[in-house]
């Protein structure tokens, strides 16, 4: 019970200190992304931080297995680098023995895996969806950034300010062109603030400013100064979100529709991944000071993406109907059950003879104090 409580608390330091450094390359890589979005006008910059959150939530089955993994291997490892492992082998302790404080930590982390990947990733990946289509129908004055060009939904203008006023309702130094009638037209104020009619029509009222207007081609050329102008401000509609597979609840997928197949597939390929990973992280573990420190851990390594692309290849050719939805599911993970059994057999072949040492010791000890 000691030792059980001991390796789980390891596992679960080492599972901390992973899962902090791979969520940050998480963070830091869509936050890039988001971003540069933000920065050429294709994204608000208040919405960085939502979808920040729902694409990170997105990423945490894979994550949470990767780290599940990592912190079940690299404790073993430890344990083989300063001769524990042998001390445990001598005592007659069997390499399955881990098998138990393995599974009691890796139940509760694959539990959550499986409710990411059925239930709350495709909701974020839906949300994220539906929020990026409420964006786009905002009005096109509504998106503007001081000191960025902002193109209209239409695509038949284009706005350009400044700065902002300290109570944000009156915009400076306003640049729009637009495009009516085979008529190019470009309009400069000094100042614009919105107003809403009581029908709801919505428009951009600019202050002191000039018009000009040419006939692209034609050396026809016009110059108004006024001292207001009214431009009505378009509303986008709100797009209704794409029903792909990836955003549909597992309750909303269709087995019989070979897409939606291979989305449950993947699905319920990840939890079952990630408790196969805790297992083999066992085996694999093992370090031979001969042949280097750190050649476990590419093979390790090397195993955990061999199978993500197996999962993602199943998923590929369900999707397709080039394979049977049931031996496309089992196939990968019965593969890993072969690694596993034959990591396992290995490995107890090669430290079978550590008990059988250490009790003809304990013999020859008992023999020598009875002479």
């Amino acid at each position: 019970m000691i030792f059980d409580r001991a390796a789980r608390r390891e596992f679960a330091h080492v599972a901390a200190g992973i899962f902090v450094a791979l969520f940050a390359i998480i963070v830091s890589t869509q936050l890039i992304r988001l971003l540069n979005e933000a920065a050429s006008g294709k994204l608000a910059a208040e919405a960085v931080a939502t979808l920040l959150g729902f694409a990170a939530l997105n990423y945490l089955p894979v994550l949470l297995s990767l780290t599940l993994f990592m912190a079940i291997l690299l404790p073993l490892s430890r344990a083989y680098r300063d001769s524990e492992m042998v001390v445990w082998f001598s005592s007659g302790l069997p390499l399955t023995a881990w098998m138990l404080p393995v599974s009691r930590f890796a139940l509760p982390a694959v539990l959550v895996v499986a409710i990411l990947s059925l239930f709350l990733s495709p909701w974020a990946l839906s949300r994220s969806e539906a929020y990026r289509n409420q964006l786009d129908a905002k009005s096109d004055t509504a998106q503007i950034a001081p000191g960025t060009f902002r193109e209209a939904s239409s695509g038949e203008r284009v706005f350009f300010v400044e700065k902002l006023s300290e109570d944000a309702a009156t915009v400076q130094n306003v640049f729009v062109t637009t495009v009516q009638e085979g008529r190019l037209g470009v309009i400069m104020a000094d100042t614009g603030t919105q107003k809403t009619l009581e029908n709801g029509d919505r428009f951009l009222v600019l202050n002191r400013g000039q018009r000009y207007e040419v006939v692209p081609g034609t050396p026809e050329f016009r110059v108004m100064e006024f001292d207001r102008y009214s431009v009505r401000v378009q509303e986008a509609r709100v797009r209704e979100i794409g029903r792909t597979p990836r955003t549909m609840s597992i309750l909303e997928l269709d087995a019989a529709n070979p897409r939606d197949a291979g989305e449950i597939l993947w699905r319920l390929g990840l939890p079952i991944s990630a408790l196969l990973l805790a297992f083999l992280a066992v085996p694999l573990s093992f370090v031979n000071p001969r042949a280097g420190r750190s050649l476990n851990m590419i093979f390790a390594i090397l195993v955990f993406a061999i199978y993500n692309n197996l999962l993602s290849v199943a998923q590929a050719w369900v999707a397709r109907g080039l394979a049977p939805f049931p031996a496309a599911l089992a196939a990968p993970h019965l593969l890993m059950l072969f690694l596993l059994a034959a990591l396992f057999y290995r490995r107890l072949s090669i430290f079978a003879f550590l008990p059988a040492l250490a009790a003809l010791r304990r013999r020859l000890a008992g023999k020598a104090r009875a002479a």
